[in-house]
């Protein structure tokens, strides 16, 4: 199956433009809610603004990180900047559960002791957060599709979207019954959604981060059609890692057949093709080994030696007993 990444097309001006439209519309309505809530007493209302500011923050973050990744391979970064954006998308989740944890605390200690809450004010700002909120996920939604930064960006506005309705739902209910208990309830409702869509998305851009085989990619699938190219007896020390969020690469040894061995660039160039269409790796660095000469016994993946690491640990369990 190829390693396909097929997602709308949006020009980097036309995007940046998009984001920074976001960054104002949602750092003016984070004032108006701090301010609302303040003045309301509602905690659901502050920490929906406290998210909106994290929202403004992940922009800004964003909006940097596309200008960053946007920059030229060059001697210190010889991978180019694309990386920039993965990191900025788990500093964003990072955020979001840091402030999920807070909110649940805060709402714990509002249960216990609910203050009044002015209804009307609540629903008024909880309507405009909404509206914000709806337009913000709106420009970025055929974004997020390509872009992971960009997809943490969407989900933070999209979770503030159904967290604004919940916090009209709560002035709602102040109005009609004064139930002082539902703007905490509200409140911690929108933490665990917040955390729940936070610990989600968060193990992608650590799995990049940490060098880990791409996700939609099958390594044994990989690997098995190497080995089916003609000339090559074996293949082994394969890394198969993501370099950037929509380019894997790949680097092994290939152990080519003694008859093959005048066939190298042959074989070479069937490989890298297989591996482009069958799975879009484009970047692929191969180190061949003529079979007579070959490691033995090594690891199929990572640079190991499964005999020498078999001695090790025979002679470290002696040196215990």
């Amino acid at each position: 199956m190829p390693h396909d990444h097929g997602h709308a097309h949006i020009e980097p001006d036309s995007g940046d433009r998009r984001v920074a439209i976001a960054i104002w519309a949602n750092g003016l309505l984070t004032v108006a809610q701090i301010v609302g809530g303040i003045f309301s007493g509602s905690l659901a209302l502050i920490a929906d603004a406290l998210h909106n500011f994290s929202d403004m923050a992940s922009l800004v973050i964003a909006f940097a990180a596309r200008k960053i990744a946007r920059r030229p391979a060059d001697e210190r970064m010889t991978f180019g900047y694309g990386r920039v954006e993965i990191v900025a998308a788990l500093i964003n989740y990072t955020t979001l559960i840091v402030i999920g944890f807070y909110l649940i605390y805060e709402g714990g200690m509002r249960m216990i002791d609910p203050p009044e809450v002015m209804g009307w004010t609540v629903v008024i700002l909880g309507g405009i957060a909404l509206v914000v909120d709806t337009l913000t996920a709106m420009l970025t939604y055929s974004m997020q599709k390509g872009s992971v930064n960009i997809r943490a960006l969407f989900l933070h506005n999209l979770s503030d979207a159904l967290a604004s309705v919940a916090v009209i739902v709560a002035g709602s209910m102040i109005i009609l019954y004064d139930m002082r208990l539902v703007d905490p309830t509200i409140t911690i409702g929108i933490a665990i959604y917040i955390l729940y869509l936070s610990f989600t998305e968060i193990g992608g851009p650590i799995r990049t981060l940490m060098l880990g085989s791409p996700p939609d990619i099958d390594n044994e699938a990989v690997v098995e059609a190497m080995r089916k190219v003609e000339g090559v007896a074996d293949v082994h020390h394969v890394h198969l890692w993501q370099m950037q969020e929509h380019e894997a690469a790949l680097d092994c040894h290939v152990v080519v057949a003694a008859e093959g061995w005048s066939k190298i660039e042959e074989i070479k160039s069937a490989i890298k093709k297989r591996l482009k269409e069958e799975f879009g790796i484009s970047h692929s660095s191969l180190e061949f080994e003529h079979e007579d000469r070959a490691h033995q016994n090594a690891d199929l993946y990572c640079h190991g030696n499964a005999s020498e690491k078999e001695k090790t640990n025979v002679q470290g369990n002696a040196d215990r007993a």
